[in-house]
């Protein structure tokens, strides 16, 4: 079934059944491979995008689910223009192997886009489905606070 989806600001067109989960069409069909494939079971993150705007787990999200603008890791900055979260990340050296962060930096900029100014609880409880094997937590956090801190100055 051809489907119309509005992906990062495009809108591209794919002809895939309605039962196949976003993180694959993002992957393997757009070539957005920034969503990263972690349990398959919503359970830890790695594959965290944005649907108008709410952090959602791709792997458990079907194509025909799929109503509004989806933004991944590719579309919420640029290598020349980042976004506030993604320089709060780089200051904080947030990232250790790296292979939870896309999907934990979506779900930061869900979450300072719903609460300009979380405190720590807020940012737990937000950020406690986005499992990072490094256990760079405490990193993640102050990395929220300054681009919370950001935005304000902005």
């Amino acid at each position: 079934m051809s489907k119309t989806l509005h992906i990062n600001g495009k809108t591209h067109q794919v002809d895939l059944p309605d039962d196949v989960p976003l993180l694959w069409v993002l992957r393997d069909e757009l070539g957005l491979t920034g969503t990263k494939f972690g349990c398959g079971i919503a359970a830890c993150g790695a594959c965290t995008v944005q649907v108008d705007g709410v952090a959602l787990r791709s792997c458990q999200l079907s194509l025909g689910d799929i109503d509004g603008e989806v933004t991944t890791i590719e579309g919420l900055g640029t290598p020349e223009n980042l976004a506030m979260i993604q320089t709060a990340w780089v200051q904080h050296q947030v990232a250790q192997c790296g292979y939870c962060q896309s999907g934990q930096i979506m779900q930061a900029a869900s979450l300072l886009a719903d609460n300009p100014a979380p405190t720590d609880e807020d940012i737990d409880d937000a950020m406690q489905g986005n499992l990072c094997r490094c256990g760079t937590y405490p990193r993640i956090r102050a990395a929220i606070h300054s681009a919370a801190k950001m935005m304000q100055e902005a």
